[in-house]
């Protein structure tokens, strides 16, 4: 039953949860028919501490009312034998209330074995698995260098990529969170993340980006950062000009409100020293924003990434050099298309 595929096969998947639980994490597919909503289910849970039999009498009360509502949906206005999937935390009372009205009126039904905490459990395990089965080519090169871009470039040659970044909404270090999308929970993170590499051809190589363990809140698997660092590396170089540009396109609020870029760097001014950032907030005051971007990328963050690359990627062998002279969207193509073909010609490593 814990399998994507089989999941894909149910007309219709429903996740009893409350609302809250849904946001933290879901079946891929599932839609929220809660069978008590968020207050509903706190004063369900406060009258179980003094009497637990009000508390299930109210719970149920409410599950009733509340499922009488679902059904007024469309998609119970039909008279389709459809295929159903009900889940709750762990597969008990709230799944078994939808599942004795669905069954009563005549769907296939199904209950998620253990629920949510089963599946939960078997995402967790999955993710420690597949990516040891996975052949990476991770992308190296420092912040600005266009990585995300050639990354991009290269899934439309046709490459398989895993953009780690756009699964978290977040572009990495302190300065990545994008402004209106937050980044989601660490829970679904990770079923986002397994559902992306369900999809992918283990036969295949698979383009990735280099990324710290965490990326902003979110962690990655310990799984998937390990086979990253053993894994062909292709280090990228981009002239500084370039970098600049690609600063101003993917951090325009920075550009907008430079004192506040700099302000969120202040924790940095033990490592790097006040008098750099008394220059980072000189340049930001006077709206120096081409030098400002160029001298926190030289001033921290290169040698940051340098360290970084060192420790993670100091005991591989070849590493494999781009130059590129712009980041413009067709000479990008042109590069993408050269690095699979060559990335064709090259021999499988050794399995690990």
């Amino acid at each position: 039953m814990y399998d994507l595929e089989t999941l894909k096969t149910f007309d219709l998947i429903i996740d009893a949860r409350s609302p809250r639980e849904f946001k933290e994490d879901h079946v891929p597919g599932a839609i929220n028919l809660p069978v008590v909503f968020d207050d509903e289910y706190a004063e369900v849970g406060t009258t179980h501490r003094t009497d637990p039999m009000r508390a299930y009498q109210i719970g149920v009360a409410y599950s009733l009312r509340n499922i009488a509502r679902h059904l007024e949906l469309p998609f119970f206005r039909t008279s389709k034998r459809a295929t159903i999937l009900v889940y709750c935390f762990r597969g008990g009372k709230r799944s078994k209330l939808w599942t004795d009205a669905l069954e009563t009126i005549g769907y296939k039904v199904q209950r998620l074995p253990t629920g949510w905490k089963g599946y939960r459990n078997w995402v967790r395990a999955t993710l420690e698995d597949v990516p040891t089965k996975l052949r990476f080519n991770v992308l190296s090169g420092p912040t600005g260098c266009g990585k995300t871009r050639l990354l991009h470039a290269l899934r439309q040659a046709g490459a398989q990529i895993l953009d780690l970044e756009a699964l978290a909404s977040h572009r990495g270090s302190i300065i990545g969170g994008i402004p209106g999308h937050p980044q989601p929970s660490q829970k679904y993170f990770d079923t986002l993340l397994l559902e992306e590499i369900s999809r992918l051809d283990i036969a295949k190589p698979v383009w990735i980006e280099s990324e710290s363990k965490k990326i902003g809140q979110v962690q990655l698997p310990t799984s998937l950062f390990e086979a990253m660092h053993h894994s062909r590396l292709f280090s990228v170089h981009t002239s500084m000009a370039e970098r600049v540009l690609m600063w101003h396109r993917e951090y325009p609020h920075f550009g907008k409100d430079p004192v506040a870029l700099v302000e969120k760097l202040s924790y940095l001014k033990s490592l790097v020293g006040g008098t750099t950032v008394a220059k980072w907030k000189e340049l930001a005051e006077r709206g120096d924003i081409d030098a400002l971007f160029e001298s926190i990328m030289v001033d921290h963050y290169d040698p940051a990434y340098t360290r970084s690359t060192n420790k993670n990627y100091g005991k591989l062998g070849e590493i494999t050099a781009i130059h590129l002279d712009t980041l413009d969207s067709s000479y990008l193509a042109g590069v993408a298309a050269k690095l699979i073909l060559d990335d064709d010609m090259l021999p499988a490593p050794a399995l690990r």
